[in-house]
């Protein structure tokens, strides 16, 4: 099944099928990254927005570079510099925005729901470039493309997830996306970051999640160990005595990556607390997946733009 909606909000409404066709389409577009002259006509005369209203490194980057190696027309707004500092409201932002046709619009909102309220009013496609803690969609699409180029397929696979698993958008895609995949799913951080219910966050499925009690049962015989930043932009409350106390008993080090597979590896969607989540020996080893998160990152928002304005008659 091809990918034929109209927007990207979220991995959770996707088929298997759709998201093994934006992978399939990334390994193409990951290509002409590595050519001389990194641009190809696809999206010429087309307009992409980057819409943020949080603060973004990689993902506002890269959808940039996408877009402009896809030949396409790129603005930047940021809610600091947009008439929403004025007073005006997000619908009619989005009503204003909607006025000058543009193709594609990439939103980041500290609000979940937002893109999926924008999707309603606009003929653009909107593609969720993270939503409060809900979801981080093409986040989850790079890691995946990042572990399938180097394990060959995702089914079957352990992957342990560790963190801050309450406020993290990136682990509630991953884990729609990763276990409909068929890949078995097991997640661990400190009680008071874990949410009591997140075992049922997925239904029927090729593949399983468990929330564990230990970090050390999460990682041991792990063919994949994803570690997640604490987000203390979004806490309201002391979830935990400190970071040095987090460190100790929830940061991945060799030690504790010994007990995961002989060949495991490591993921982090970024930005890195060197020393509290992760050690910087385990950043900086023969394991660490981090710089081609990043790599890959353009090459499937290459796919995705294609996909959604990019195909011929759209």
């Amino acid at each position: 099944m091809p990918y034929n909606r109209k927007d990207l909000l979220g991995i959770r409404e996707l088929s298997a099928e759709e998201i093994k066709s934006v992978l399939d389409s990334a390994e193409s577009f990951k290509e002409i990254s590595a050519r001389a002259i990194k641009k190809v006509p696809t999206l010429r005369g087309k307009t992409v927005i980057n819409f943020f209203f949080e603060a973004s490194t990689r993902t506002r980057t890269s959808f940039e570079i996408a877009a402009k190696r896809l030949s396409a027309d790129t603005i930047n707004i940021s809610a600091s510099n947009s008439s929403l500092t004025k007073g005006e409201t997000l619908v009619d932002t989005a009503r204003n925005l909607q006025a000058m046709a543009p193709d594609a619009i990439v939103i980041r909102h500290p609000s979940a729901g937002v893109p999926h309220q924008l999707a309603q009013m606009v003929d653009a496609s909107i593609i969720n470039g993270g939503d409060g803690a809900h979801e981080h969609p093409t986040q989850a699409l790079l890691d995946a493309f990042t572990i399938r180029e180097h394990k060959g397929a995702l089914s079957g696979l352990q992957v342990a997830i560790i963190g801050d698993i309450m406020h993290s958008r990136v682990a509630r895609s991953n884990t729609h996306l990763l276990t409909k995949l068929g890949a078995h799913v097991r997640v661990a951080g400190p009680r008071t970051l874990v949410p009591p219910d997140y075992a049922k966050l997925i239904g029927d499925s090729e593949g399983s999640l468990v929330v564990c009690g230990r970090i050390e049962d999460a990682i041991e015989g792990a063919d994949v160990v994803m570690m997640l930043r604490i987000q203390r932009e979004r806490m309201t409350d002391a979830f935990f005595p400190s970071l040095k106390e987090y460190s100790i008993q929830y940061g991945l080090t060799l030690r504790r990556l010994e007990l995961a597979a002989s060949d495991a590896l490591v993921m982090h969607p970024g930005p890195i607390n060197r020393g509290v989540e992760i050690s910087s020996e385990v950043v900086d080893s023969a394991r660490s997946l981090v710089l081609d998160q990043v790599t890959n990152g353009v090459a499937v928002r290459m796919a995705i733009l294609f996909l959604l304005v990019g195909r011929e008659g759209q």
